[in-house]
């Protein structure tokens, strides 16, 4: 239902996508083990920040794909105490919230995306728009994807290729 000026865009983000899939793929757990400092978040937390994000905003958020149970376990990949996810798992839910975003992009009209609508999130209600998800959930990409190739590049392996 986007217009095709609208979809142009969107297309950058989908090329970002593909850049942090061939970065990622070739990794191994002990690489997706590695990190910028001490401090800092390894490759693999992320990778599984970045996609529940994705799928929080989009599914839990936004209502994308209600009937998808599978994505609510997705939407608790960065929580406190889950299991660490495999390389292959990792690409799996790259691939996933890639395709939520994607379909709910296509499918949203122009009224959907600017009309407000409140989520109820940890006893407080807030507002937001659609348009509003989408541009929080780039620039979330955009962060973590650069926090990602740092780190990779950091330690000698390729990063996203841009």
């Amino acid at each position: 239902m986007i217009d095709s000026t609208v979809a142009a865009i969107y297309e950058g983000w989908e090329v970002y996508q593909g850049k942090l899939v061939k970065a990622v793929t070739p990794l191994t757990a002990d690489q997706l083990a590695l990190r910028a400092a001490p401090g800092l978040r390894p490759v693999h937390d992320l990778l599984t920040h970045l996609i529940a994000v994705r799928v929080r905003w989009f599914h839990r958020g936004a209502g994308a794909e209600p009937e998808r149970a599978d994505l609510d376990e997705i939407g608790t990949w960065d929580r406190p105490a889950q299991p660490a996810r495999t390389p292959a798992e990792l690409l799996a839910g790259l691939e996933t919230s890639w395709q939520v975003i994607k379909n709910a992009i296509g499918q949203w009209t122009p009224d959907e995306l600017s009309t407000p609508f409140t989520v109820s999130y940890a006893g407080t209600e807030q507002t937001f728009t659609r348009n509003w998800i989408i541009w929080h959930v780039l620039e979330h990409d955009l962060h973590h994807g650069g926090e990602i190739s740092f780190s990779l590049g950091m330690h000698g392996l390729p990063g996203l290729d841009l």
